[in-house]
């Protein structure tokens, strides 16, 4: 069998390319990179630099223009600052309702366009790096356990029972999802996850406080900053 794996360069989407690779080898597995109008490309740079390091098949997605009308902080057209503080600091503003980042319904339309491309290459089946931190207290709501039953369902149905959707960090925290690739030997190194388009990840963001207290937790400084 062959694998798409939906593909960022961050730690998550790395860890589930690392696992993907381990399973069904670097000539089985496609990664698969999205730009959606973000701020900087330093995701795209990372994406590119570690499949390069895996040796595996790199496809790049434009679905910025379906994104145009959101005001979400994350995006060039928006001129929303991004929040320097914690996810469960944002949501104590917003009321449980996602926080600022949030791309409306961008999982969704991420494995929607990567079920075709999938099927058009012959996998059966696509990683994504959803996990149990983004999805608390509804921050991502498309990162939870039930989209991702929900996702997956569809995606079988609609696919004739061709194609299925694998989230093997949806039910961990970033912490276990850490201590996954650093077995599987993933380059942390290589990769980015800061919202800020700067030479060093800013520390300040959300995405960068919580893999600095994965890595943390794992008794060790974030690869990215030494």
């Amino acid at each position: 069998m062959k694998a798409l794996v939906l593909f960022s360069g961050g730690v998550d989407s790395t860890t589930c390319l690392a696992l993907a690779v381990k399973k069904y080898g670097r000539e089985n597995v496609v990664a698969l990179s999205v730009s959606y109008g973000q701020k900087h490309v330093k995701e795209i740079e990372a994406s590119q630099n570690i499949a390069s390091y895996y040796q595996v098949e790199h496809l790049f997605l434009d679905l910025s223009r379906i994104f145009q009308y959101s005001d979400c902080s994350l995006l060039s057209h928006s001129s929303a600052q991004i929040p320097h503080h914690s996810y469960a600091d944002q949501q104590k503003e917003t009321g449980d309702k996602p926080v600022s980042t949030y791309v409306p319904f961008r999982n969704g339309l991420f494995l929607s366009s990567a079920a075709s491309i999938a099927l058009s290459k012959d996998c059966g089946v696509i990683y994504y790096g959803a996990h149990r931190d983004d999805a608390a207290g509804n921050a991502y709501p498309d990162c939870s356990e039930d989209f991702n039953r929900a996702m997956g369902e569809a995606i079988r149905l609609g696919s004739g029972d061709q194609l299925h959707i694998e989230a093997p960090f949806v039910n961990m925290s970033k912490a276990e999802v850490v201590r996954t690739g650093l077995e599987l030997g993933v380059p942390y190194e290589l990769t980015w996850s800061c919202y800020e388009g700067q030479d060093r990840p800013c520390g300040k963001c959300a995405t960068c406080i919580d893999r600095a207290e994965a890595f943390a937790k794992n008794g060790m400084e974030d690869p990215a900053l030494r």
